[in-house]
């Protein structure tokens, strides 16, 4: 379960936050709700969240002190969604320069904070919070051989109940899910420079031929022409 901090001055911002997660059973943990920045600070170094919901506008420090003083001094992850009023958007561009994964804007609709979530954690959160929780294990641990008996083992479920879900919320297996969210995971190691084969291992490939033709069937492409791509695009 990710662990997240609201930081805002509006109290009401961050109960419409809680009350999707409540509501939906998302499986996210709000550990602390902050209503300036030199708290936020300090409750993102001793609380070590892996999410934060960041108000542009608060009182002390605001939100983008905030991520300038984080990005200095914090030696460990934390992902930033900025929430901000229209009238601050300006703020906001800065705040993605800063390292800010999203912008969400004010009143925050679920829609658009279920968008929000898919684009900084690679997935979309359905209307089944089993089958959540079991989306949220597979982008966390997809480097290992997730088994269907291991899956259904952390949900003390069946391997035939994991079958259904998969063909029921995302109309495919969780073979084949689990190798889209390895390929992506190696489309992002190979952007940053690492090798093919050391890329493959990183995301939990034991076989390259078979990496190789994974990547093929999902990119439409092979790895080499991947990051051919890239170099003419760059």
């Amino acid at each position: 379960m990710l662990r997240v901090l609201l930081a805002d001055d509006e109290p009401a911002s961050n109960e419409i936050i809680r009350h999707y997660i409540t509501r939906h059973s998302l499986p996210l943990e709000v550990i602390q709700e902050t209503f300036s920045g030199d708290d936020t600070i300090e409750a993102i170094k001793s609380l070590r969240p892996d999410l934060v919901f960041l108000d542009i506008q608060m009182p002390v420090f605001n939100g983008l002190m905030v991520m300038e003083e984080i990005s200095q001094s914090y030696q460990g992850e934390v992902a930033f969604i900025v929430v901000t009023a229209y009238a601050y958007f300006e703020y906001a561009q800065k705040a993605i320069q800063l390292g800010a994964r999203d912008l969400l804007l004010k009143p925050v609709l679920y829609d658009q904070f279920c968008d929000s979530l898919m684009r900084v954690l690679g997935y979309r959160y359905t209307d089944n919070p089993q089958f959540n929780a079991l989306l949220e294990y597979i982008h966390s641990n997809y480097a290992e051989d997730l088994t269907l008996q291991k899956c259904a083992d952390r949900l003390a479920t069946t391997p035939n109940n994991i079958i259904r879900m998969f063909k029921q919320q995302l109309d495919t297996s969780l073979v084949q899910y689990c190798n889209t969210v390895k390929i992506k995971k190696a489309c992002d190691e190979l952007k940053k420079g690492v090798p093919i084969k050391e890329a493959s291992e990183k995301v939990g490939f034991n076989n390259l031929n078979y990496f190789y033709r994974t990547f093929k069937k999902i990119m439409n492409a092979t790895p080499k022409e991947f990051l051919n791509s890239l170099r003419a695009g760059g």
